[in-house]
Parts: C-alpha cells; sequence; structure tokens
C-alpha cells in the first residue's frame, strides 16, 4: 500500500515524460483527477481520462502527456511539497511565486483544488501540494 498516493502520481508523471511516454496510467481518485485536471487547464498535459485498467476492476486514470513543437519537455520539473510528515500551509498572502509566477502551484483550499493565481485572487491560502514548471 502507498503511504503517499499523490507523490506517487507526481513520480509517474515525472518518470513518464523524462521517458517521452505517450501517457501514463495512474490509481484513480477525486483528488487526483481534480489535480489532472488543473495540469490541463494550466497546459503541462493533454488531457486525461477515467478508464477502467486491463483486468476491469478498478478505476485508473490515463494522463496524456504533452511535448513541446521539437519534443522538448513541457513539464521540466514537478515536485511534492505537503507531504504527509510534514504538512505545508500558507496563507493567501504567502502563496508562493513559482519561477517568478512561470510556474504553477496547486494549493488545497476551502474553494478546492486551485492554481496558486486563482487562490490569490480568491483571497484563500490553504495547503501546497506541489509545484510545477
Amino acid at each position: 500500500m502507498l503511504s503517499d498516493p499523490i507523490a506517487d502520481m507526481l513520480t509517474r508523471i515525472r518518470n513518464a515524460t523524462r521517458m517521452f511516454k505517450e501517457s501514463v496510467d495512474v490509481p484513480a481518485s477525486k483528488f487526483k483527477e481534480e489535480l489532472a485536471k488543473i495540469l490541463v487547464r494550466e497546459g503541462y498535459l493533454a488531457g486525461y481520462e477515467r478508464v477502467k485498467d486491463a483486468e476491469g476492476k478498478f478505476d485508473v486514470l490515463r494522463i496524456t502527456l504533452k511535448y513541446g513543437a521539437k519534443r522538448e519537455q513541457v513539464i521540466k520539473h514537478i515536485e511534492r511539497v505537503s507531504r504527509p510528515g510534514r504538512r505545508a500551509y500558507v496563507a493567501h498572502e504567502d502563496l508562493p511565486r513559482v519561477q517568478r509566477g512561470l510556474g504553477l502551484a496547486v494549493v488545497s483550499t476551502s474553494k478546492g483544488l486551485l492554481a496558486d493565481r486563482e487562490a490569490r485572487k480568491a483571497g484563500v491560502g490553504g495547503e501546497v501540494i506541489c509545484v510545477v514548471w
């Protein structure tokens, strides 16, 4: 059993992009689906869909990865910030600006999962889940 399924998802995405895979399968959950939705909306992933696994028992998220015109990686860095052993909570004034605003921090707020820009605009803080650039 995994102790941190979100870190597992991010690691699978990181490893698949480094190997220039077209897609990667991740065990599905609502939280992971919301995280994938934000990464698609912000332009880091091409898409995702919820499908059954090979045996037809469990749902998996099939995440379609995105690359540039000359096959360069769109996701250069993806990292888990708040971990089960060390949670990272911030107020809306202290939300991180990743790569001076060019990157993305995903924040779990009282209004759901939000990108750092959306959380700043809504004036809410929360738990910083991961950073991407």
